[in-house]
């Protein structure tokens, strides 16, 4: 990696005002702690004068860093600003809930600069919404987005959840073109995991409902991409969709990629050089740390050039780049295994590049893992 690669730089704004029933993300509901969390942010801005020449990508995530108030969003992006070296054509993302926003509030992203909008929709069905515990309806949804267009934003993201119980593929066709007719350049299609800890866990725990079979989920990922590369969408990862190359998360990319970034804020984690580190989850322990000077750090690990392969052949895999078959172990065994992969439709191999499938893609964990063992 060149030294004048451009960084990210990731923020964890760590507020809702209700928690969903599906998240296990660190974030609580008290906002009057805000205040106090900026303080501790740009203490924390502070410890990394050094950390890059320059960031082009910058993205406040949650969460619900739309919750934020006008004054205090432009206190941290000023701070920000302050800090570090922003290049001409950064690329900054927000995420945001639907019933946060109206004309006044998406006028003011623009003004501050936010670029990029994600909008955590997840369903345009109210029965689905109230049952993953959002707390906008589909109305709210229909009227942030069109509301995000006449504000200026050229490019939009829209967060969409699917494998929802008794969940039908109509059922989500539904809400795919729903989303579609807006005209976002960037979607995002999660199935719906069920964490430990988490109310919908429990309640699946307890016999209350049972996820969909693994061959409905199969079913719904073939079809969104399908749907989607119909609509001239590029399925670029697992989970994501853009409106031609221009438009995939450069943000989310340098993850994949092991290109240099920084998380700030709690649970926030950060990247360079071969090290990984992490932040503390509480918001308390983060402050308290900051407060006495301290780099807010609860772990962190150095990868060895073994992992850092390994990590990359993983994470290469989830994508339609693929990886490098330089990754790969030499060998008769790894030829076996490129050809079994090959005839099952799974992989195919351009210009020195493991590219999966779109079948391949349901299977990419299994994909690395064979040749990882």
């Amino acid at each position: 990696m060149s030294e004048i690669t451009p960084a990210g730089l990731y923020i964890h704004v760590p507020f809702c005002r209700k928690k969903c029933l599906y998240c296990d993300f660190p974030s609580g509901t008290d906002i009057s702690l805000i205040p106090d969390w900026l303080v501790a942010l740009d203490r924390e801005m502070k410890l990394y004068p050094d950390f890059a020449p320059q960031v082009d990508t910058l993205y406040l995530g949650g969460g619900t860093p739309s919750l934020l108030a006008a004054d205090e969003l432009s206190v941290l992006l000023e701070g920000l600003k302050e800090h570090f070296e922003f290049s001409s054509d950064t690329e900054i993302t927000l995420e945001a809930n639907p019933d946060d926003l109206n004309q006044k509030i998406l006028r003011n992203y623009q003004e501050l600069g936010v670029n990029r909008l994600s909008l955590g929709v997840q369903s345009f069905d109210d029965r689905e919404l109230a049952f993953l515990g959002r707390r906008h309806d589909a109305a709210q949804a229909r009227n942030a987005l069109a509301w995000a267009r006449e504000a200026g934003f050229a490019n939009l993201g829209v967060d969409l959840i699917y494998g929802l119980p008794g969940q039908t593929l109509e059922h989500w066709h539904r809400n795919l073109k729903t989303a579609v007719s807006f005209g976002p350049q960037h979607l995002s299609c999660y199935q719906l995991t069920l964490e430990g800890g988490t109310p919908l866990a429990h309640r699946q725990a307890t016999g209350q409902f049972q996820p969909p079979p693994e061959e409905l989920e199969r079913d719904f990922f073939l079809f969104t991409s399908k749907f989607l590369e119909g609509r001239g969408y590029l399925h670029y990862e697992i989970s994501n969709f853009a409106r031609g190359v221009e438009f995939r998360s450069r943000h989310n990319i340098k993850y994949w990629n092991h290109t240099p970034y920084l998380g700030l804020g709690p649970a926030a984690h950060s990247y360079r050089d071969g090290r990984r580190w992490w932040n503390h989850r509480s918001l308390k322990d983060y402050c308290l740390a900051l407060s006495k000077g301290e780099a807010p750090v609860a772990g962190g690990e150095v990868l060895t050039p073994e992992q850092r392969r390994l990590e990359a052949l993983y994470l290469g895999m989830r994508t339609r780049d693929g990886v490098d078959l330089k990754l790969m172990q030499e060998g008769q065994p790894r030829e076996a295994l490129l050809q079994e992969f090959i005839g099952a439709g799974l992989v195919e191999v351009r210009e020195d590049r493991l590219i999966p499938t779109r079948e391949g893609l349901v299977v990419a964990d299994r994909l690395a893992l064979g040749f990882i063992e």
